[in-house]
């Protein structure tokens, strides 16, 4: 194998873990929106946004340890979605 062909698959696989890198962390990141009709919409859990109007998430929100108490004494009973990718 000549040497710009080394360099060359070396340069692509460079650019092969840069991509992956992104879309990792595209898929871990959330992104807050402002929806045309004035609500909160959160991307990145699943497939469509989540949107609720600011006084729904606050409301939401101030039982964020009833919720998580609920999650963990039902744990059992919970299934768990894959994360989705792409």
């Amino acid at each position: 194998m000549s040497d710009e062909t080394h360099n060359h698959l070396l340069d692509r696989i460079r650019e092969l873990e840069n991509e992956l890198e992104r879309q990792k962390s595209k898929q871990s990141s959330l992104n807050l929106k402002v929806s045309s009709k004035g609500a909160v919409s959160v991307y990145g859990l699943q497939r469509f946004p989540i949107t609720l109007y600011a006084n729904q998430w606050k409301r939401l929100l101030d039982h964020d340890e009833d919720i998580r108490r609920f999650i963990e004494s039902h744990h059992a009973d919970l299934k768990i979605r894959p994360e989705e990718s792409g």
